[in-house]
């Protein structure tokens, strides 16, 4: 029997990361879960909501929990910051009566929704790990990753509850899954840090070389590509590389990818793109 999910895209999937929008389907299709969108879910805020707005990033994420519940499924996301930022909410609307129902009024008055606080958060990886099991995973493989692969995690979802049965300062879950798929998995101390997504904006140059720290940690462990659980870590590691290079000094020159595209490339779908990756893994080199 398939798996049943809610599924949140998180914040840039199914806008400039069309490529985790693209992969998640068939990966997780081919691993037995079934993924149902959470059609009209908002942002999760990011944490950036709640800099301006506490209580309006908890009662939009309350929303998405209230759609969660009436499908009476748990919520199951590829982006870490996502997850994190959600678990979070949950977790204070949970341990706080009096906000909840102040909470769920404006739900009810504005789209006729309640939230009672059944449903659960979790990120891909975790369902992987824990729900699917790395044998299957493993048995899925039709194209062995054959990479050195560092992972990176990010801080959003590395705490306690939200992260699974992860450790939460030595995680090791994406690394397990990177050598089932065939990969050579690069542990870095760099995993867990920010790569500044909140303050890109703001402080630019500290931003990028946060995410410059990652990279040049990666290349100098030897990795031959990097692997993000969080689509907007993903988006600042690849497409900002080159200017935390020129900024921070350092050799920052990386294939990166998310997840569900290393999930979905090794699985034999895509294989065009599996194609275009191993050329510019080739041609960026160490």
């Amino acid at each position: 029997m398939p798996m049943n999910y809610a599924y949140h895209p998180g914040n840039v999937a199914h806008s400039s990361a069309q490529e985790v929008d693209d992969t998640v389907f068939p990966a997780a299709k081919t691993l037995g879960i079934n993924l149902i969108p959470l059609e009209g879910a908002t942002s999760c805020g990011a944490g950036i909501i709640r800099q301006a707005n506490r209580r309006l990033q908890l009662t939009l994420n309350a929303r998405t929990f209230a759609m969660a519940e009436e499908l009476g499924l748990e919520i199951v996301t590829p982006c870490a910051t996502t997850a994190g930022t959600l678990f979070e909410d949950l977790t204070t609307l949970r341990s706080n009566p009096n906000l909840l129902a102040e909470v769920n009024n404006v739900l009810m008055e504005t789209c006729g929704k309640t939230f009672t606080g059944e449903t659960e958060v979790r990120h891909l990886l975790h369902v992987i790990v824990e729900e699917v099991g790395l044998d299957k995973l493993s048995a899925s493989v039709k194209n062995p990753i054959g990479f050195s692969v560092a992972g990176h995690y990010g801080p959003n979802i590395q705490r306690k509850g939200a992260c699974g049965n992860d450790d939460v300062f030595q995680p090791n879950y994406l690394e397990r899954v990177i050598n089932a798929l065939g990969g050579n998995p690069v542990s870095l101390s760099y995993r867990t840090q920010s790569v500044g997504v909140p303050s890109l904006l703001s402080e630019e140059s500290t931003a990028l070389k946060q995410a410059a720290a990652v990279l040049s940690e990666a290349k100098n462990e030897g990795a031959e590509m990097l692997v993000s659980i969080c689509t907007l870590s993903h988006a600042v590691l690849d497409v900002y590389q080159v200017k935390a290079g020129k900024i921070s000094g350092e050799n920052t020159s990386l294939p990166v990818i998310h997840f569900t595209e290393m999930l979905a490339f090794s699985m034999g779908h895509f294989n065009t793109r599996l194609a275009q990756l191993k050329t510019r893994v080739s041609v960026i080199g160490n």
